[in-house]
């Protein structure tokens, strides 16, 4: 998947891309309750919704998942791919489901991955799997503190927009949040992630119809989803927009190498920032990775990421011994938390 200029979208479209990036209603019949707010019926709205989808302007339409929330993992991972070889290798790494994400990046770390388990276990599996499939060193980093994630960017129609966001609470240590899955039965949790992972069924009722395929009733699947909103094992339910195709076709991830005793108080300072989007501490692998502050940056183009990185490096003052920003050029894969049924 190649990085491509924004489709058009009309202003209803528009709206429903900003509007429905979180907060999509548990009830009955949703879309109904949705579209009201957009002035178009539910018909019309499953319509657009289905469109945008097939034309990738979404790229998934239902939770998402904090899997360390239930137990498991998110890694952030990178190889070092030989250019002869990267379409193979990237074939490889795509073919595992734990494999979430995926980009081509502008470093001679080429091909960054995000690895998502249902266990810890599974990240050191997954990783001995890559390598022995491509025969490369894996250089995993995992998160070791959360200072800002809210990827919700507003739809660009020639303005630069702000991304919309919540005011960042306290950082949080990343195993603080291993609670475990919520609720009476967790198998019954397990088995709604499954069948919602992908996204929700576009039908008038997607609750009901999700019940009907795992044997229980829709106001279970509501109390579940409900419950999981509540601890926290789904960040939110709605759209996710691919972001090239909303406008953000240039995408930055800025690195810097901060003191070890001053990246929290630095980490939370830059998640606070109204354009970054995700703000992590994580590991230096010295000595080919110094960097221990991550933050990531969406722009219309290179110079408004180079701009807004500057602004970061601001907020840091003098305590910058390096940085950098690898910008992605290629998707090669982005499907969100894939766990086995």
């Amino acid at each position: 998947m190649t990085e491509h200029a924004p489709i058009p979208l009309d202003a209803t479209d528009r709206r429903i891309v900003d509007g429905l990036q979180g907060g999509f209603p548990l009830v009955a019949e949703p879309f109904r309750q949705a579209a009201a707010g957009f002035g178009i019926g539910e018909d019309e709205l499953l319509a657009r919704l289905d469109r945008m989808l097939g034309a990738r302007v979404l790229t998934r339409f239902g939770p998402m998942f904090q899997v360390e929330r239930m137990g498991g993992r998110f890694v952030l991972a990178a190889l070092a791919v030989p250019e002869g070889r990267y379409d193979a290798v990237a074939a490889m790494v795509n073919r595992l489901p734990e494999v979430a994400h995926n980009y081509r990046r502008e470093h001679r770390l080429n091909m960054w991955f995000v690895l998502a388990t249902e266990s810890a276990d599974g990240i050191g599996e997954a990783v001995r799997c890559i390598e022995a499939e491509t025969g490369l060193p894996v250089f995993a980093f995992p998160k070791e503190r959360e200072y800002f994630v809210h990827m919700r960017l507003a739809v660009r129609d020639g303005v630069v927009p702000a991304a919309r966001r919540e005011a960042p609470g306290p950082a949080a240590p990343m195993e603080a949040a291993r609670v475990g899955m919520p609720a009476d039965d967790p198998a019954l949790m397990r088995r709604i992630v499954v069948a919602t992972q992908a996204g929700l069924p576009l039908v008038r009722h997607p609750y009901r119809l999700i019940g009907e395929q795992l044997g229980c009733r829709e106001d279970e699947v509501l109390d579940g989803l409900a419950a999981m909103l509540e601890s926290g094992a789904i960040r939110r339910i709605g759209a996710v927009p691919n972001h090239y195709a909303i406008g953000y076709t240039a995408n930055g991830m800025s690195v810097w190498d901060v003191p070890d005793d001053a990246v929290d108080r630095l980490g939370e300072a830059v998640g606070a920032l109204p354009f970054v989007t995700h703000c992590y501490r994580r590991p230096r692998a010295l000595p080919d990775w110094p960097y221990n502050l991550f933050a990531m940056v969406h722009g219309g183009c290179r110079d408004e990421v180079l701009a807004r990185v500057a602004e970061i490096r601001a907020v840091l003052h003098g305590a910058c011994r390096s940085r950098d920003v690898l910008f992605s050029s290629r998707i090669l894969k982005k499907t969100g938390l894939r766990i086995g049924g």
